[in-house]
């Protein structure tokens, strides 16, 4: 029998499809067909998302252990694929905790709704709209998973501004800062004299000040690789642990590299809006 007739026939021996997964869900989320073959976009969309909750597991584990009743938000939840999986792999084993999935789409919430009531997924509920106009209570963990452009930004301050204790995002297209670029120095005009290095370099500058804004508030950053290269072209992810109030040498850096490009990203204003902004000198 070949690979391909393996995977056809039982899709739970192929090393992409997560141990404990129903297949059934995988199947109504499009991940898989109806004879349960892999083709090769939702092998890379499912590998990515495998990949987030094995890193995801570890505050997971201290949210599960630090709570009775922990809440993980996922922003920008699309067609909530992120969720469905956190459910079924930790939470639904865990008999605890709820997950909370944030989508502006009327149509997508409904959808992930729908979904969650014919899988039993109890604890998972849906809030539809933009992320910083919803009350949503506190969360232990946050995340975002290609969330456009500022939709990464507001994910990271509705994790600052709530408390959250733990914060994963993986930022998709990033034009925000781009568009704002300027420099002084003719050096550093050259970084983004030609679109395609504005682009590039925006990008880039985009999530080291997201870093930075986490850190600024007292959060431990580690920055890393998703999955390989080849599965996705947006493949940086941003994982934040609350450890401090806040990192004065991370302020002091931040208040610089925005004064040196001349930017001022989401994330930064919608903090300063709410009394958080992250070049403030601490009180």
């Amino acid at each position: 029998m070949s690979y391909s007739a393996c995977v056809k026939h039982d899709p739970r021996t192929d090393p992409d499809v997560p141990q404990g997964m129903s297949v059934a869900l995988l199947q109504d989320l499009h991940l898989l067909t109806r004879d349960g073959h892999l083709n090769a976009d939702a092998r890379r969309k499912l590998k990515q998302i495998r990949h987030l909750v094995t890193l995801l597991r570890p505050a997971l584990d201290d949210a599960l252990a630090r709570h009775p009743d922990p809440l993980i938000v996922d922003c920008g939840a699309g067609k909530s694929y992120l969720g469905a999986l956190l459910y079924e792999l930790v939470l639904g084993p865990a008999g605890r905790g709820s997950l909370t999935a944030i989508e502006a789409r009327p149509e997508l919430s409904t959808q992930a709704a729908a979904r969650a009531a014919r899988f039993g997924q109890d604890r998972f509920r849906v809030a539809t709209g933009a992320i910083h106009t919803l009350d949503i209570e506190r969360p232990q963990v946050v995340t975002a998973l290609h969330a456009c452009d500022t939709a990464t930004d507001d994910a990271l301050v509705l994790a600052i501004a709530s408390g959250a204790d733990h914060v994963a995002v993986v930022p998709c297209c990033q034009a925000e800062v781009a568009r704002q670029l300027a420099a002084d120095d003719a050096v550093d005009r050259a970084l983004f004299d030609h679109a395609l290095h504005r682009r590039e370099f925006g990008s880039h500058l985009t999530n080291v000040i997201r870093a930075l804004v986490l850190e600024s508030h007292g959060y431990k950053v580690t920055v890393t690789e998703l999955v390989g290269w080849e599965h996705s072209a947006k493949n940086e992810l941003i994982l934040g642990k609350r450890a401090h109030r806040y990192d004065k040498a991370a302020r002091a850096t931040l208040r610089a590299l925005l004064a040196r490009f001349h930017v001022e990203p989401a994330a930064v204003r919608e903090l300063a809006a709410r009394n958080l902004d992250p070049r403030a000198e601490p009180a």
